[in-house]
């Protein structure tokens, strides 16, 4: 019998195979993309939220509970194991013609490419809304949908620059992340920078060391910090883990005492988008809407 991997490498079909294929953008530079693939995989949820916004149809799906948002596009699709672990087995049986891999699935894009022609569609959250777009034209350009992700893009910059003009002169952001009761705050390069970078609202304490998960700070760091406003990300809520919720961790006296808590200007954000598939292109706009509805909102 033979090992699994020489099963999955027989049954492999690189992208050369393919007949006809098209140059797009990938997170390790330009890449031969199939065109018009027939059978889809894609583990990787910003990706999953902007194919499914341009109406393509996935074939395989990793096993996790999306958004709320992405129940729809979930609904009824093989899964193909997980995010961090592929069921290599199962790809091999399915023989997708493309994988769109990245983000938390990056780790195992080299072995996914044994199986199928992968691409690493990771967007880099110090250029989000950049990748984000390119993101957006690729898949367009693979699905022959051109003209369909060239208005989805125009959406996406017509909202940022009507969430840019109204952040303007409302003051200045914390943002923080909860995790059951430990709070960790994150700046403008963070997976959450693109709220100061692209909308333009100055970080309350540009200092926030960079890194992926944050800055651990105390409640006496946000009183000290005293921003205008801060915007929460609730991980627990995000992943579906029962835990402290972000509003009973920040609620105590240090934390109202800021002038965002003294103007109603915590603002609790839908977290399982923003966390799960951030840069998806409805990730985006959803939480560009929720930004926009407090600026309006606010006293400032």
């Amino acid at each position: 019998m033979k090992p699994l991997f020489a099963v999955l490498a027989m049954t492999a079909l690189p992208v050369s195979a393919i007949a006809e294929t098209v140059e797009i953008d990938t997170a390790t530079g330009p890449q031969a993309a199939p065109l018009n693939p027939a059978k889809v995989v894609a583990l990787d949820l910003s990706a999953i939220d902007t194919l499914d916004a341009l109406g393509v149809e996935i074939d395989g799906i990793p096993n996790i509970t999306p958004p709320a948002y992405l129940a729809d596009a979930f609904d009824g699709v093989a899964t193909v194991g997980t995010l961090f672990e592929p069921d290599f087995e199962a790809l091999a049986v399915m023989a997708p013609d493309v994988v769109f891999a990245g983000g938390r699935s990056q780790t195992v894009i080299p072995a996914l490419a044994e199986v199928a022609p992968t691409l690493d569609m990771t967007i880099d959250a110090t250029k989000l809304i950049d990748d984000a777009k390119s993101r957006i034209t690729a898949y367009g350009a693979i699905f022959g949908l051109s003209p369909e992700a060239q208005a989805l893009t125009q959406e996406l910059e017509a909202a940022l620059a009507d969430a840019k003009a109204m952040a303007e002169g409302k003051g200045d952001a914390l943002i923080l992340m909860t995790n059951g009761g430990k709070v960790s705050a994150y700046g403008d390069k963070s997976r959450f920078g693109w709220l100061h970078t692209a909308v333009g609202i100055p970080e309350a304490y540009p200092d926030v060391a960079d890194g992926r998960h944050g800055e651990a700070v105390s409640f006496e760091f946000i009183a000290d910090v005293d921003p205008d406003w801060i915007f929460v990300v609730d991980r627990s809520a995000a992943i579906g883990q029962e835990a402290e919720a972000a509003a009973v961790t920040l609620d105590n006296p240090l934390v109202a005492g800021t002038k965002a808590g003294q103007n109603g200007q915590i603002v609790y954000l839908d977290s399982a988008p923003l966390y799960l598939a951030g840069g998806g292109v409805q990730s985006l706009n959803h939480t560009l809407s929720e930004i926009m509805t407090a600026l309006r909102d606010s006293n400032s």
